[in-house]
């Protein structure tokens, strides 16, 4: 299926790896080609300009026009907008701001069956080419990563950082470093394909806008609206797994349920996902569902807590992504000051990274992950690009930090490293 998607030149491929986790919903979701699109480049908004109209308004336009399936994404540089910040840094991948799209097809899998829709009459055409659709791997690939900063100045950073924090500036901050290879050559698809073999998560995504792809393994929920019920799934708090030792594994588990640093971290950002959550919601809706569940992945076990409410009567979706978003697991506390900083010692644009894709269904329901573990490629600039974080409090040990979030970018490394060089 992916395959045949990635002749389209918009895609947007959402695949759980059948993951039966809290608040499960799509197995696999598809949206291939694009009938009509909303598309907000970045903009450069200052406070009390009311001459541009903001990308949340012209989404919400866009929405309001259409009873149709709606995918795409919003980029972390919305923030620019949403709390009316302005930065400078370079984003050499090209996504958009703002970016949703009317699929010309879409498609619904599950173990038992597969559902297709679309605005033309030739499915069973379409389904033959489903099936008629031949793997493919090119073989001239090319690339070498380089790191953007040392550990020597990561550490150095985050030294600063923690200053702030003694200062009183801020609680914690997501600080996160860039992984990037230019003259880079690889099959999108392909690349994909590896990543999510070897590191399945339940919100992974193969997406592609014209040049611009991004190949997520994504373990964690964004924001999540069914009916009235809003769920957010914040992950905070990291632990290596043990290969091939089960004991020592539940060991692991349990250190990391009793870390009293990763403990402090998580409910850190539920109080701010509390916090979010409680501006659009009915009063005294807003509940923790479950705090500091830890849950298993392929290279790592998380620490994830379950924040949910009910959605206050006409409030639109705009307004609710206005109210949540960049979601505080990856930003910090308060979410204003920390996105000022985070500007200031980060030395590339996030762009997509720890932004958001997903969908919206005719009825309004929508979910969306939280861009992580992931890589970015754009294909005419031949630019491959990655990111990796972590939360920095006080206590922080800049060191551990940085080797953290190396054991995070494990599965991209691992897919780099399986690629063939150029012939």
């Amino acid at each position: 299926m992916l395959n045949l998607g990635n002749g389209f030149n918009i895609c947007a491929f959402l695949d759980n790896h059948q993951y039966q986790l809290p608040a499960h919903e799509q197995e696999c979701l598809a949206g291939f080609g694009m009938v009509k699109e909303v598309k907000c480049e970045r903009s450069h908004l200052h406070p009390g300009d009311t001459s541009t109209v903001r990308s949340l308004d012209q989404l919400q336009q866009f929405l309001n026009a259409t009873d149709d399936w709606c995918f795409g994404h919003l980029s972390y540089e919305l923030k620019n907008e949403i709390e009316q910040l302005s930065s400078s840094q370079n984003d050499r991948i090209g996504f958009p701001v703002v970016y949703f799209f009317v699929p010309e097809y879409v498609l619904q899998l599950n173990e038992q069956e597969l559902s297709i829709g679309s605005f033309k009459e030739d499915h069973a055409q379409f389904f033959a080419q489903l099936c008629a659709v031949e793997l493919t791997n090119d073989e001239h690939i090319s690339v070498h990563v380089q790191e953007r900063m040392s550990r020597a100045q990561y550490i150095s950073t985050i030294e600063n950082i923690q200053q702030h924090i003694l200062r009183g500036d801020c609680y914690e901050l997501n600080y996160c470093m860039e992984f990037f290879a230019e003259d880079a050559t690889i099959n999108p698809m392909h690349t994909y394909q590896l990543l999510t073999q070897i590191s399945p998560n339940p919100f992974s995504a193969f997406y592609k806008v014209h040049n611009s792809y991004l190949l997520c393994a994504s373990p964690e929920r964004f924001l999540r609206k069914k009916g009235s019920a809003l769920l957010s799934q914040p992950i905070k708090g990291t632990l290596k797994r043990a290969a091939n030792d089960t004991a020592e594994d539940e060991i692991l588990k349990q250190r990391l349920y009793t870390s009293a640093k990763d403990r402090s971290e998580n409910v850190m950002v539920v109080d701010l996902v509390r916090n979010d959550l409680s501006r659009v919601c009915k009063e005294g809706t807003v509940k923790v569902d479950e705090l500091f569940g830890i849950y298993s992945f392929p290279q790592v076990h998380q620490m994830i807590s379950t924040v949910s409410g009910v959605v206050n009567d006409g409030i639109s979706f705009a307004e609710i992504i206005a109210a949540t978003f960049p979601m505080g697991s990856m930003t910090g506390a308060p979410k204003r000051k920390v996105m000022e900083l985070i500007d200031e010692y980060e030395l590339t644009a996030r762009g997509l990274f720890s932004g958001a894709v997903g969908y919206i269904s005719p009825e309004k329901d929508f979910d969306f992950n939280v861009v992580i573990r992931s890589m970015l490629y754009n294909s005419a600039a031949n630019y491959l690009s990655y990111f990796v974080g972590s939360g920095i409090t006080w206590y922080s040990d800049a060191a551990k930090e940085y080797d953290e979030c190396i054991l995070k970018a494990a599965a991209i490394r691992n897919v780099l490293g399986k690629l063939q060089p150029a012939q």
